[in-house]
């Protein structure tokens, strides 16, 4: 798997498809997040921005590979095992996104809630926002995931659903990314920081079961 994990990471890397949906959070960031906003607001901002991005990252990584190259890979290592790299793939790449994002964010942000009455404590509030941030990267990528191939083929098909699949998770209820930006917006309200450990785990069983499903898919349909 590692070595599996190194020729997608260096597809990824060379592609530079990377570039356009890192570009976009960047602007996104520059856009909603000032310095000497309260913190807890900005952490949550990062986070919920981070979901479509891991979405788009997995559809980079699942659909950049050409057929010859996927089938060699498949008939090498295995079909399951080969998708199952490309997805790792995209949500470290989104985490790593998300992580660099938050400990910025973190750093320019006013210590203190959003009526600038209680302090709010960078480290913690950083500690607060890297769970809500991996949480979407996580929810992002079972995302994408799931509107990509194998399960949807068609681009047609693939792109809206990803897009309105990505929509849903940040602002449902019972999302555990909406819980874990939702957390971090009520804390900016009370100046009360909660670490969104529950959403992180729902998250992560969310993230492993449709990576599971993905990956048995493939070894069922031909590249």
């Amino acid at each position: 798997m590692t070595a599996l994990l190194r020729y997608q990471l260096d597809l990824l890397v060379r592609s530079q498809r990377w570039l356009p949906p890192v570009i976009l959070y960047a602007a996104y960031l520059g856009i909603g997040v000032q310095s000497g906003q309260p913190v807890l607001d900005s952490l949550g901002f990062t986070a919920g921005g981070l979901l479509p991005v891991a979405a788009w990252l997995v559809r980079i990584c699942v659909t950049g590979e050409p057929d010859a190259a996927r089938a060699c890979a498949a008939a090498a290592r295995g079909p399951a095992r080969a998708h199952l790299a490309a997805l790792l793939t995209a949500l470290l790449a989104a985490a790593a996104l998300g992580v660099v994002a938050t400990s910025v964010v973190t750093l320019i942000s006013a210590p203190a809630d959003n009526g600038h009455q209680i302090r709010v404590p960078l480290l913690k509030a950083g500690a607060a926002g890297l769970p809500a941030t991996l949480a979407c990267a996580l929810i992002g990528a079972a995302v994408g995931a799931l509107t990509n191939r194998p399960v949807l083929r068609s681009t047609g098909r693939a792109v809206p659903a990803m897009l309105l699949g990505a929509l849903l998770s940040v602002v449902l209820t019972g999302s555990p990314a909406q819980a874990a930006v939702s957390g971090l917006v009520t804390g900016s309200r009370t100046g009360r920081i909660t670490v969104p450990l529950l959403p992180l785990a729902a998250a992560l069983v969310l993230a492993a079961a449709a990576f599971a499903t993905a990956a048995r898919l493939s070894s069922r349909r031909s590249p």
